[in-house]
């Protein structure tokens, strides 16, 4: 039986009630047979994985792999995911750089199959790396099947810390987050952005968002959300809005007089 998380309600009570028994819950979470099968077949063979060509024929460790990074939806896509980490990073023409969602990039990155790069996976704590980035991933998925909203809110907290730490500018930061689906999700809701705002030209999209949290933060920075009471505030944001825009479109004249009809 797949591991299902205690999550009794949603929004801000949900968040809290998920935090104070986070522990536990992950605990539980490693601990199940499955979890532990794949996790131990990770660590014994993924050092010996020479090529990306290589990892992309071996499913299971594949699997492992994406999911560590929230793409475990494209287990069947191996050509695709080849190039991905046979095109490397440092080449700007190379095909990670060249897509709007910038997980494929820290994923090919992780690894390291690219010209010029050295592969990762035979550094003596690659195997701890990625077994940590999937179990943060595989326990937000488990979480996001009771509810969606919680399990963006804990993306959010992980992946824009690191955001926030990294040395790349300010500039590059909120396209980083722009790149992100799940960020990009938590910051439109966040901050209300209409459903147009994703038609704007890039540039403009970042121009509106830091307009945007500086007005709602102080300064137009990811980097402040280094400081973890930030993120929690933007968390918190995040799920009163959800709740209140769901509430607004079940509330809506034309919802109430279906709800009659019905």
């Amino acid at each position: 039986m797949p591991f299902q998380p205690v999550v009794p309600t949603g929004g801000v009570v949900g968040w809290n009630f998920l935090n104070r028994t986070m522990e536990a819950q992950r605990a539980a979470f490693t601990q199940t047979e499955s979890y532990q099968r794949d996790e131990d077949y990770f660590r014994a063979n993924i050092g010996g994985i020479r090529s990306a060509e290589e990892l992309v024929e071996d499913r299971r460790l594949l699997s492992f792999a994406l999911d560590a990074f929230g793409l475990g939806d494209d287990i069947g896509n191996k050509y695709f995911i080849q190039k991905v980490l046979e095109d490397g990073t440092e080449d700007a023409a190379a095909l990670s750089n060249r897509l709007s969602d910038k997980r494929y990039k820290e994923f090919s990155d992780a690894f390291g199959f690219g010209a010029g790069q050295f592969p990762r996976n035979q550094l003596s704590f690659f195997s701890d790396e990625i077994v940590a980035k999937n179990e943060d991933s595989l326990f937000e998925e488990a979480v996001g099947n009771v509810d969606g909203d919680l399990r963006i809110a804990l993306n959010l907290r992980r992946e824009l810390s690191e955001i926030a730490t990294d040395d790349m500018s300010e500039t590059a930061k909120f396209y980083t987050v722009l790149g992100n689906p799940p960020l990009r999700t938590a910051f439109e809701t966040a901050f209300r952005l209409p459903s147009a705002f994703a038609t704007l030209d890039i540039d403009k999209q970042v121009e509106t968002l830091q307009d945007r949290v500086e007005s709602s933060f102080g300064a137009a920075t990811i980097s402040q959300f280094s400081d973890d009471d930030l993120t929690e505030r933007l968390v918190q944001q995040f799920l009163v809005q959800s709740d209140i825009q769901s509430f607004e479109a079940t509330s809506s004249p034309a919802a109430i007089a279906l709800a009659l009809l019905q």
